[in-house]
């Protein structure tokens, strides 16, 4: 049941039952994870109420522990399965420190610790979606780098005063992502700074992936192309080699041998 992967349980190492268990809480522990991203801003901006932060926190590391309680019940070896899920154990307990620190504008160490926090969730919710990505799939890809973008895009118009607009949102996502800042619109505001980390980490990730999935598709293709012209060839000589043998078929048939 152990796994070199991050520290994550394969699905398929799991029992029919567990498997089941374990995809039906795939989506609440998503879900939770992803409302711990607003939940860090909304903590960190001094304007907003951090007691609606403390409860996302607490409901995320709720879920995630309910979530591996219920695989541990159904799989024969509960403690190996909860080793081969450390980091989910880590989060769980990084979730409950979030919740229980001191305000993040206050003390700097309870602000690295909620950004160790969100890495981890950055972390854990990639491993969840992994397997929606596969191989070639260039339009999903370019589905989750829309996404991501006008998520990041919203991110920053309502975190930096600069953008005005969406729209300003929008190309300092895009501009921040690719990396190519053009310093027409830049993070100014301490929120606005950590999220573009986060921005860039998660951006250049997805649009790295949409270009190796471009270069792939033109790589199969040469080697698709490759493979026929080998398949043709191929066939060829076994035309050639059957018409040969047929030939000496017909000559010991002439010369009357058996």
């Amino acid at each position: 049941m152990s796994t070199r992967s991050w520290g994550l349980a394969r699905p398929s190492a799991l029992n029919p039952a567990a498997t089941r268990v374990e995809k039906f809480w795939r989506w609440p522990v998503l879900l939770a994870l992803i409302a711990t991203i607003p939940a860090f801003y909304i903590e960190l901006l001094e304007n907003l109420p951090t007691p609606l932060a403390i409860a996302i926190y607490l409901g995320a590391a709720g879920i995630s522990a309910l979530s591996l309680w219920r695989v541990a019940r159904m799989v024969s070896h509960p403690r190996q399965y909860l080793r081969s899920n450390a980091l989910d154990l880590v989060l769980v307990a990084c979730l409950l420190g979030a919740a229980l620190l001191p305000p993040s504008a206050e003390q700097s160490w309870a602000l690295a610790e909620r950004l160790l926090v969100a890495l981890l969730t950055l972390v854990r919710m990639v491993w969840a979606v992994k397997s929606w990505v596969s191989r070639g799939s260039l339009i999903y890809l370019l589905a989750l780098s829309l996404l991501v973008l006008g998520f990041c895009g919203v991110g920053f118009w309502a975190l930096e005063p600069h953008a005005r607009s969406l729209g300003d949102g929008l190309w300092l996502a895009f501009t921040t992502a690719a990396t190519v800042g053009y310093g027409d619109i830049v993070p100014t505001t301490p929120a606005a700074k950590i999220f573009a980390v986060f921005v860039v980490l998660l951006g250049y990730a997805v649009l790295s992936l949409v270009t190796a999935a471009i270069a792939a598709m033109w790589v199969e293709t040469s080697e698709r192309r490759m493979e026929q012209d080998i398949m043709r060839d191929l066939h060829a000589q076994l035309r050639g080699l059957r018409e040969e043998v047929a030939a000496l078929r017909d000559e010991r048939r002439e010369r009357g041998s058996p």
